[in-house]
């Protein structure tokens, strides 16, 4: 199982808004309580880590939820961790108040940071264990004004009903953190690091199935090509991100991990709405799907999709889930769908390109690293957030008046300018089929009077001399520059 690290602490990269956010805790002068929450192996840990690399730090982790683990063996976890990190000596106790009590003792003045990592796994035996927890923080360790407890999760939508929407802690988090994955230019410089001398296509290729995700990427091997390294990290019965699904998804869902696997399939070949979802999993509409499916939003997963109105900018009510990890889609795309074979190294000398439909899956990929990677469009737009009223993936219903169309990112402005991107990722120069393709997107676009709207393409590698000539994009973007981007 992965440890939630960079690497080394000379190689920790990025997060510098995170960093600055967390040290202007101390100009308080008074004691905080702090929330990190994102995806598995996101780096949030690491981050406490980083953060608190100068000041005394004591970090307490719970274990991953088995069936048949105790209250009891919780605590016991909890002291063995007291002592490992304190003078203080071994024992037992059987009730969460009286340990936390004892470890109060040890962060009475000075500056502390104290890091309890997967809270949710903490106390998952005990009730009563955040309400212990809370009394702790105002009684005790709040006393501190040089202290900062920061409570850290994968499940990040317990910690939302539990700790953040909880009246108990309500008035106590001085700062929320929802941990994003790395844009590129921090992922190229995590590479370069390593030492990686690949180029911007093959370090796409890399990222198009680890995405921003640091823990993934550190086990790029920075000798190997990036075909190479998918190899052995994905089709090799050793491979880390081979093992990986399994792992993580019983860690955040454990007994129920089945149902939340089946709704993520269902996302493989597109994006659908709730009605479909229900539809194709022969489920009433109800809450207990929809609150599924805002778990796997939580859980960094998921992203919900909302179509809007191009006059007003009002989202509209029509929206659709979509698999936004590029490392769970292609997973469960191509591991897991030839998990035998691979256990058995039969994609050992298979070449990547022999795949069926290998090139489709990875523009799929890229796509989804661009729309997370959006504010780098922007920027090459001349946009700033204030230009910009609504963005992101659209799509246009087909009605007896219009037909529907798909946008991979289109951007309405404050001026009534839309931008609509296309995105491709070839690794050929874009020819001009690309034109019709994208000409009969935007012809079926209904656009109120008075709006303008510019095509703009999106590529990594090149484009044929033929789209450049017909000037009919009013924009041209190279994503390989965004690699090198602040």
């Amino acid at each position: 199982m992965f440890v939630g690290v960079h690497m080394s602490a000379e190689l920790f990269v990025g997060r510098a808004k995170e960093l600055e956010e967390l040290g202007s805790l101390f100009s308080k002068k008074s004691s905080s309580l702090v929330v990190i929450r994102g995806r598995r192996r996101i780096g949030k840990s690491r981050l406490a880590k980083e953060f608190a690399k100068n000041d005394r730090f004591l970090r307490f982790s719970g274990s991953p939820p088995r069936s048949d683990t105790t209250a009891q063996e919780e605590r016991d976890i909890f002291m063995r961790q007291i002592c490992q990190q304190t003078s203080l000596p071994e024992g037992q106790y059987d009730d969460w108040s009286k340990l936390f009590q004892l470890f109060a003792t040890q962060t009475e003045k000075g500056r502390v940071i104290i890091l309890f990592d997967e809270i949710s796994w903490m106390g998952s035996k005990d009730p009563g264990f955040l309400g212990k927890l809370k009394t702790a923080w105002d009684l005790l360790f709040s006393e501190n004004p040089q202290l900062i407890l920061i409570l850290c999760g994968s499940v990040s939508y317990w910690i939302e009903k539990n700790i953040l929407a909880s009246t108990g802690f309500m008035g106590r988090i001085s700062l929320d953190i929802v941990l994003e994955e790395l844009p590129l230019s921090d992922c190229n410089e995590l590479l370069i690091k390593k030492g990686s001398k690949a180029n911007a296509y093959e370090k796409f290729k890399l990222f198009s199935i680890t995405g921003g995700v640091p823990r993934y990427l550190e086990e790029i091997k920075p000798k190997l090509s990036a075909n190479e390294n998918i190899k052995r990290l994905c089709f090799s019965k050793s491979g880390v991100l081979f093992r990986e699904f399994n792992d993580i998804f019983h860690d955040l869902f454990t007994t129920k991990s089945h149902y939340y696997k089946k709704m993520v399939e269902l996302l493989l070949e597109g994006s659908l709405e709730y009605s479909e979802i229900c539809k194709r999993l022969k489920v009433e509409k109800g809450g207990h799907w929809a609150l599924h499916l805002e778990e796997l939003i939580q859980a960094g997963f998921l992203k919900k999709d909302y179509t809007w109105n191009i006059k007003t900018g009002k989202i509209s009510r029509f929206n659709k889930y979509r698999l936004s990890d590029n490392y769970l889609r292609f997973y469960l795309k191509y591991i897991e769908t030839n998990k035998a074979k691979i256990e058995k190294g039969d994609f050992e000398e298979r070449a990547l390109s022999s795949f069926p439909g290998w090139d489709s899956i990875m523009s799929l990929q890229f796509e989804n690293l661009v729309l997370n990677n959006a504010k780098y469009i922007w920027k090459k737009l001349g946009l700033n957030v204030n230009d910009i009223v609504t963005h992101g993936a659209y799509f246009q219903n087909t009605t007896k008046l219009h037909q529907g169309c798909q946008i991979d990112y289109l951007i309405k402005t404050r001026h009534n300018t839309l931008f609509a991107c296309e995105i491709k990722f070839s690794r050929n120069a874009i020819g001009s089929d690309i034109l019709n393709e994208m000409k009969q997107k935007i012809d079926r676009l209904i656009l109120p009077r008075g709006y303008s709207c510019w095509p703009v393409l999106i590529h990594v590698n090149g484009v044929s001399d033929a789209v450049n000539e017909s000037e009919y994009f009013s924009r041209i973007i190279d994503f390989t520059e965004s690699l090198s981007q602040v």
